[in-house]
């Protein structure tokens, strides 16, 4: 067993991204009206509370996507970035009616992408007006775009999302199915993405998609054939902490412990957890 001041001391010189956290801010925080869910405060996570999770498992920095049920106020993220000391950034929202001073006082406070929902709301956040300006500036701020969607959900959209024009960041390597094998239509279609050099996945959401439960390793060899044609500079990894909406208990550390069974080597988990990451999005 290893001695806790040793692990303490090896944690400490760990220098990694999260890329994918969402911040609930406590009670002075409103949930939009219409949100889909409300978290239990229970499940929900101060930026406070997620410092200290990752001081606890060696890393460092993060990337924050906008929680849903917040809507489009942005306050809670935008209020732990500010206090982050540089370590944290954001994903908002894709909202067409930002202006372009919207947009750019994001970009100031720490907002290096927009995220889309297709499992949520098929295309219309792609096509819905305003939509193409809040692209084009967004790609003239060089901001990445955030897909999430589940399955085959991504082929519909992708003439939308290459009419975009920007890099694009798939959310939990597109949720595919375990049991439908490596040649389902979404998941080849994420690959041809990658083949295009146009995207970068996240190696995250294992719990959201296994159908197999903890260690969730019928997810492995979607995993690997991703990384194989992605390539680790196209690789971040994310843990989706403090995983809610959920229909059980997950944790930090056996989502964490996916990445060592997924790339053993050593340089190759540094890649993904700060050379690409800090690359893509700025961190220093």
């Amino acid at each position: 067993m290893i001695p806790t001041a040793q692990r303490e001391l090896e944690l400490s010189i760990l220098r990694g991204v999260d890329a994918h956290a969402h911040i609930y801010g406590g009670p002075e925080y409103g949930f939009a009206p219409n949100a889909r869910f409300i978290p239990h405060p229970s499940q929900q996570g101060t930026a406070r509370q997620f410092r200290a999770v990752l001081a606890a498992h060696g890393l460092t920095h993060a990337l924050l996507v906008a929680a849903q049920p917040y809507g489009f106020d942005n306050s809670a993220m935008l209020d732990a970035i500010a206090a982050s000391s540089g370590r944290f950034k954001g994903i908002v929202l894709a909202n067409p009616g930002l202006s372009e001073a919207d947009m750019l006082d994001l970009s100031a406070r720490g907002i290096v992408g927009l995220r889309v929902n297709l499992f949520a709301y098929g295309l219309r956040e792609l096509t819905e007006p305003g939509a193409e300006r809040m692209f084009a500036l967004a790609r003239e701020l060089g901001w990445i775009l955030q897909v999430h969607y589940k399955g085959d959900g991504l082929i519909e959209a992708l003439p939308a999302l290459r009419a975009t024009g920007m890099r694009l960041l798939v959310d939990h390597l597109g949720r595919p199915v375990p049991s439908a094998g490596l040649r389902q239509r979404g998941y080849q279609a994420l690959l041809e993405l990658g083949r295009e050099g146009r995207a970068v996945v996240k190696l995250s959401g294992a719990d959201r998609y296994s159908e197999a439960g903890l260690p969730w390793d019928d997810v492995d060899h979607y995993v690997a054939e991703a990384v194989r044609v992605f390539g680790l500079h196209n690789c971040v990894w994310g843990s989706d902490w403090p995983f809610v909406p959920g229909e059980e208990r997950v944790d930090y550390g056996p989502v964490q412990a996916c990445l060592s069974r997924w790339l053993p080597d050593e340089a190759d988990r540094r890649t993904v957890l700060w050379e690409t990451p800090s690359r893509l999005f700025g961190f220093s």
